[in-house]
This record gives structure tokens, C-alpha cells and sequence, in this order.
């Protein structure tokens, strides 16, 4: 019974997550959301390409349930899942993500949290795992990636939040004064250490 709670618990969230990750595409232009907004190249549907293509892995090849998509052999990684090419759409992206959230569903319904997977990318002496340590592995990488896409929205625009149904109105001036505030402390703890 805790197995079910517990797999039920984190498939959940990962849902969840899944969403919000998607959430910080809407309403931007297509520049935006491919756009670098990082020194090393990050962008927000980069980062969407990225968490589909490892929970396809994931939640295929390591347990003998391949991806029905077609991906690159996990040996021949060249970062071409960080970024999003000038041929590829952005429906085409969320199409591939909201597939893989099929297939990676359907092998957590079909199989027990101890089932046994085997990640090959994982160096020894821990290449053997579970269901268990692989959707919580799944989870703090997807969970982490909508972190970051937080921030790139934000640094765009303004907007924050998990969910649309708890963002709120941006108060330009009160958020100035918020960050001149932290400003000020940062300044002045600085001088102190100095």
C-alpha cells in the first residue's frame, strides 16, 4: 500500500511539474522561447527539448521499453537536445514532450516501484536501479530544469509562478523597490567584509 502511495505521490508531482515547465512558453514569441538567455546557450524551449529527451530515456531504454520516438543513441550525446533548431517547431517540441509523458506513464502504471531498470550512462558501481530511483531521479531533474525556466521567464517579462491560476499582476514598483532593497543589503554587507 505505501509502494502505491508513494508511486502515486510522485507521479503526481512529476505531472505537475511537466505542466509548469510547459506553462513558461505560453504567450511568448517564437524568439523567445529559443532565444540564449544564459552564458552557456540555455533557452526555454531548449529546456523543454531536454527534459523530453532524458525522460525518454529514462523511462524507455532503462527499462527495456524504448521511446517510440526516435533518439539519438545515448552514447552519440552531442547537445543536440539543449537547443531547439530554425527547422523545428515549437508544437513539434511540445508534441515530442507531451508523447513521452504517454510512454513514460504508461511504464510507471505498468510496473512496480522495485521493478529493476538498468541505466547504462550511470557509471559504476550504480548502472542497476529501480522504478523508484528513477522517477525520483526524474522528478529533481524536471522539477530543477522548470526552476531554471522560472528565472529565463522572468528575465523576460516579469512572470513567475508554477500555475497561471496563482500568477498575479506585476507591481513594477514595488518589485524596484523589493530589488533596491535587496541591493542595498548586498552593498552593504559587502563593505562590512571588506
Amino acid at each position: 500500500m505505501i509502494d502505491e502511495f508513494a508511486k502515486d505521490s510522485l507521479h503526481r508531482r512529476l505531472r505537475r511539474d511537466r505542466e509548469a515547465l510547459l506553462w513558461k512558453l505560453d504567450g511568448l514569441s517564437e524568439y523567445d522561447a529559443r532565444r540564449p538567455l544564459t552564458a552557456s546557450g540555455t533557452s526555454l524551449l531548449g529546456l523543454v527539448k531536454h527534459v523530453a529527451s532524458v525522460e525518454a530515456r529514462y523511462f524507455g531504454e532503462v527499462f527495456a521499453r524504448p521511446s517510440p520516438e526516435p533518439l539519438p543513441r545515448w552514447q552519440d550525446h552531442d547537445g543536440g537536445d539543449l537547443w531547439a533548431t530554425e527547422d523545428e517547431t515549437r508544437d513539434q517540441i511540445i508534441g515530442f514532450y507531451r508523447r513521452t509523458w504517454e510512454h513514460s506513464d504508461a511504464t510507471i502504471h505498468a510496473l512496480p516501484l522495485d521493478a529493476p531498470g538498468h541505466v547504462p550512462w550511470w557509471s559504476e558501481p550504480s548502472p542497476n536501479t529501480n522504478l523508484f530511483a528513477v522517477l525520483v531521479h526524474v522528478l529533481g531533474e524536471t522539477n530543477r530544469h522548470a526552476g531554471h525556466a522560472d528565472i529565463l521567464r522572468e528575465n523576460i517579462d516579469g512572470r513567475t509562478g508554477m500555475r497561471p491560476e496563482h500568477e498575479q499582476q506585476v507591481d513594477e514598483e514595488a518589485r524596484a523597490a523589493y530589488v533596491a532593497k535587496v541591493e542595498q543589503a548586498a552593498r552593504a554587507a559587502a563593505s562590512i567584509k571588506a
